[in-house]
């Protein structure tokens, strides 16, 4: 009897301590996740930032729509140019190493944009930072790799969360910085936009010390033949029992190629046995990227200001709008392993769909008129009025009409700072249909096609080509991107609100009937499993 109750006693024990090293490991392999992904972060902080320094900047250097459109894009360019390299330098220097060093980027790109004295420097300040974006990328892959096979969903999600959050606090921090300028005589129209920017340096910094604490990937360093030091990596974050057979599966997807070369990578890639997973990645890439995710994070006072909201209520909004991608997010996280990539894809693009018609709605039924009260109105917020008396009684069906008759009456330096409050007057439209659709198109994205995405490529590419083929989507992906970011301002100016939305809801749509079709589903397998699955299914 005693030695029953001495034997069941030490297997309680035995269990209890079990369960805390089990513990120990998945908080080590959440740690290193959230310390990759804090580059999303950056980039959702940085990303946000030019969204509310962006009317002071187009005033200050007198910028014309495609000059506003290429502050934007040419972070893109950057990731574009960027992606040519990332894939080689992280076959060859490992992810960790890369990510170092893509901090130190971001640094070099917040100091050059906050001290631009001409929109040539800040262009250029801002290309460098988007060389930095690549870090989604390498995030991505680094997490893939160290994260179990059943939460592999949820720990690339947290790349996304962490670009919400990011967003959220230059949000609220843009909105505290705009509701000081009366209050603080240092806040002015030609400096506050470099406070926004610059404050992107303290993260940076945080950052880069926390990179020093991760380890290398392991995957990578089994490519390396560095099996010692990938196995400590492994018994980390993993149940010991379950290396050996994980590290056998790694082996002999690269036992025959360890050393293949990026050229080599890239002809397997393309090759007609991975044609498939290339083309379920090109068109997953393609729509993330063009259903107008950009538009609204890089732009997202501007597009509150069509409404008719005032300056300050732009950007309250904007805090609104962070906080809903984050909640959703949080959704994605919970929810990847449970649904599934696929019907979380396809469902996420459906309501994309609605809520782009309902904002092209509510735009289309939006009329404008300049009358006296309107004028006096926008007298009353400083704004120099006697320019409109031309078009007293004039009415306008389109916000297009209305921007080119303002467009003829104030200069570049004006037209930013005082068109918000033109609109807010003269504007006659229900507001509800816009800012559902806004808020249901942050809701859809950010649990679905946002974080996905990042879980599908991560997924699908074995070690065997990985390093070029997250470079290689997100290369399209960033293509892609770039095409709403640096033609949005063109398209308000010249299609509208209405069209231009709605033309993101028929992306939208066409991607969920094309998702519906092809997207397998890939939760609870390892990458090794997946790979054979769809190279055969190609």
């Amino acid at each position: 009897m005693l030695e029953n109750t001495l034997s069941e006693s030490t297997s309680q024990q035995s269990k209890v301590v079990s369960s805390q090293a089990s513990k120990s490991r998945n908080f080590q392999a959440i740690k290193f996740a959230l310390i990759a992904a804090f580059g999303g972060f950056v980039f959702g902080l940085d990303a946000a930032n030019i969204s509310g320094a962006l009317r002071f900047v187009s005033s200050q250097f007198e910028l014309t729509s495609m000059q506003t459109g290429n502050v934007v894009g040419c972070a893109i360019v950057g990731v574009i140019l960027a992606l040519f390299f990332t894939g080689s330098l992280c076959q060859h220097f490992g992810r960790k190493k890369v990510l170092l060093a893509i901090a130190l980027t971001y640094s070099l790109s917040t100091v050059i944009s906050a001290f631009a004295n001409s929109y040539e420097m800040l262009v250029v300040g801002r290309f460098i930072g988007g060389v930095a974006f690549a870090s989604i990328t390498v995030s991505a892959m680094y997490i893939g790799e160290i994260a179990p096979a059943k939460q592999r969903g949820q720990f690339v999600s947290i790349n996304q969360l962490l670009i919400t959050l990011g967003s959220l606090v230059a949000f609220i921090v843009n909105y505290f910085l705009v509701k000081s300028m009366g209050n603080i005589e240092a806040l002015t129209d030609q400096n506050i936009w470099r406070v926004m920017l610059g404050f992107e340096l303290v993260p940076n910094v945080i950052w880069f010390g926390l990179l020093l604490t991760i380890p290398e990937s392991p995957r990578w360093l089994m490519s390396k033949q560095r099996n010692t030091e990938a196995e400590q990596v492994f018994n980390d974050i993993s149940d010991p029992a379950e290396v050996p057979a994980m590290m056998e599966d790694i082996k002999q997807t690269i036992a025959q190629d360890s050393n293949t070369s990026v050229i080599q990578q890239l002809k397997l890639l393309f090759s007609k046995p991975m044609r498939f997973l290339v083309i379920l990645a090109v068109c997953y890439a393609v729509v993330q990227g063009a259903t107008g995710m950009n538009a609204v994070l890089f732009y997202a006072p501007t597009v509150f200001e069509q409404i008719g909201m005032s300056v300050e209520d732009t950007f309250l909004q904007t805090i609104v709008l962070g906080a809903v991608s984050v909640l959703f997010t949080l959704v994605a996280i919970f929810t990847v392993e449970k649904w599934g990539r696929k019907v979380l894809t396809v469902g996420g693009l459906l309501l994309i769909t609605v809520a782009h018609c309902s904002i092209w709605y509510g735009f289309d039924n939006a009329t404008y008129v300049i009358n006296q009260p309107a004028i006096e109105t926008i007298a009353e917020q400083g704004v120099d009025a006697n320019k409109l008396i031309p078009f007293i009684g004039k009415d306008y069906h389109s916000d297009v009409e209305l921007k080119t008759d303002l467009a003829s009456v104030y200069s570049k330096k004006e037209l930013p700072l005082v068109s918000g409050a033109i609109i807010n007057a003269s504007i006659n439209i229900n507001p509800a249909f816009v800012l559902f659709g806004l808020f249901a198109f942050l809701a859809a994205f950010n649990m679905s096609i946002g974080p996905i995405m990042w879980v599908i490529f991560s997924e699908i590419f074995s070690s065997r080509v990985r390093s070029v083929a997250l470079p290689f989507a997100a290369l399209v992906q960033s293509i892609s991107s770039w095409s709403i970011q640096q033609f949005f301002p063109w398209q308000l100016e010249n299609m509208g609100a209405a069209n231009t939305f709605l033309y993101y809801g028929g992306v939208a749509f066409v991607g969920c009937f094309v998702m519906m079709l092809i997207l397998p589903e890939t939760k609870g397998k390892s990458i090794e499993a997946i790979e054979r699955q769809l190279v055969k299914q190609g």
